[in-house]
C-alpha cells in the first residue's frame, strides 16, 4: 500500500502510536471530533492521523488542512518552538495548520466550527477555475 500521497511517508511506529491516541483522545478533541466526524462540514475528516513523523489531531486529505486542539502545554517555549516546526514542515506538503484551544473548542464550539468552514469555503473558491 502506498502511503505517501496522504500519510507523507510516516513510519509504522507513527501508525502505531496514532491508534493509540485515538482511544485516549481529550475532553476537547471528542466534543470536535463529534461535529467532524461522517462529513458534517462536507469534507471528510481523520483523527489522529499520521503525517510523515507527526500525528495531527484531525486531518482533511481533500483540504489538506490539519487542525490542532492544544492544552495547556502548549503555553510553554519549549512546545511552541516545537509547534512552529511542525507547522513549517507541514506547511511544506502544503497543508495549512489551524490551532484552537481546549477551551476555545469546548466553550465556543460554534466559532471554531464558523472559522474551519470558513477556510473550507476559501480552500474550495481557490481551487475552482
Amino acid at each position: 500500500m502506498e502511503r505517501l500521497p496522504m500519510f507523507y511517508g510516516a513510519p509504522p511506529h507513527i501508525f502505531e502510536k496514532a491508534r493509540e491516541l485515538r482511544k485516549t483522545m481529550t475532553e476537547a478533541e471528542n466534543v470536535l471530533w463529534e461535529r467532524l466526524k461522517k462529513k458534517q462540514l462536507g469534507y471528510r475528516f481523520r483523527r489522529q492521523h499520521p503525517l510523515s513523523e507527526f500525528i495531527a489531531d484531525f486531518y482533511c486529505h481533500a483540504a489538506k488542512l490539519v487542525i490542532e486542539v492544544e492544552g495547556c502545554i502548549h503555553e510553554l517555549e519549549k512546545q511552541k518552538d516545537y509547534d512552529l516546526e511542525r507547522t513549517k514542515e507541514l506547511e511544506s506538503f502544503g497543508i495549512t495548520v489551524l490551532r484552537f484551544t481546549n477551551e476555545q473548542v469546548e466553550n465556543e464550539i460554534e466559532d471554531v466550527l464558523n472559522n474551519i468552514k470558513l477556510y473550507l469555503n476559501c480552500k474550495t473558491f481557490q481551487t475552482d477555475p
